[in-house]
């Protein structure tokens, strides 16, 4: 679908503000250097209500991290639909993905992917510059205020931070703006059992303020104990653990 003069993000902010997730026929296949087909997922269905909790888990491989990306429009899939409230996901051109992620989803991706060149606090609103505007007065006082609350430094430079710390600040960029989609890949992967409390709490607590969807990929038995409902990915092939 090209661009159009109509934001869908704009468009359909009130079915955001309470995201409605369905998944349909989703399929995602990769080519190997052979050119042979090297099947990754095969989700036929995923209903999501608003507000709900998910944990996600399964062996290495099984496709945990591909789906979340899927989810969150950063990778396509080969086949299926993706639909938050009113937005097709799997419907918008790169751009459009982009710029609805930006305003309604969190994600705290397994390596951060934070810069190296700015401060800690630089990061957490780095998101901001992507729309070319200068953080708020009360987005500089938010992040600041969640870096505190997560125990992180707030002007050292990233690269002089252990992983534990880092995992912090991508924490803490994920939820400064309050998104109705919060999407976690192993939040508690690099903390001790103090520390990874701290951030459930959080993560949970962020996700309840705005009645947001939380999907978390996690091996962590006390997070996946908080959630009330897990999902198991067994060769790209999802199982719900009630069921």
């Amino acid at each position: 679908m090209q661009a159009t003069d109509t934001d869908p993000g704009r468009s359909a902010a009130s079915a955001t503000a309470a995201p409605f997730l369905r998944v349909e026929d989703l399929e995602l296949v990769y080519r190997s250097g052979r050119g042979e087909a090297v099947p990754v997922l095969n989700v036929e269905r995923l209903e999501l209500e608003a507000g709900a909790k998910v944990g996600l888990t399964g062996p290495s491989g099984s496709g945990k991290t591909s789906l979340l990306y899927l989810l969150s429009g950063i990778e396509m899939p080969t086949a299926g639909r993706i639909r938050w409230g009113e937005v097709e996901l799997t419907a918008l051109a790169e751009a459009w993905r982009d710029r609805w992620r930006r305003r309604h989803l969190g994600f705290v991706f397994q390596d951060f992917h934070l810069q190296p060149g700015l401060s800690v606090v630089n990061n957490v609103l780095a998101t901001c510059y992507f729309d070319r505007l200068r953080p708020s007065s009360e987005l500089q006082r938010r992040a600041r205020t969640l870096l505190e609350r997560l125990g992180a430094p707030v002007d050292r430079c990233i690269v002089e931070l252990s992983r534990g710390e880092q995992q912090r600040v991508a924490i803490a960029r994920a939820l400064l703006h309050e998104p109705p989609i919060l999407i976690a890949d192993e939040p508690t992967a690099s903390l001790d059992e103090a520390n990874a409390r701290i951030i459930i709490d959080l993560l949970l607590e962020a996700a309840a303020e705005v009645d947001a969807v939380l999907i978390a990929v996690t091996h962590d038995a006390k997070l996946l104990a908080r959630l009330p409902r897990v999902y198991h990915l067994e060769a790209g092939r999802l199982i719900d653990a009630a069921g």
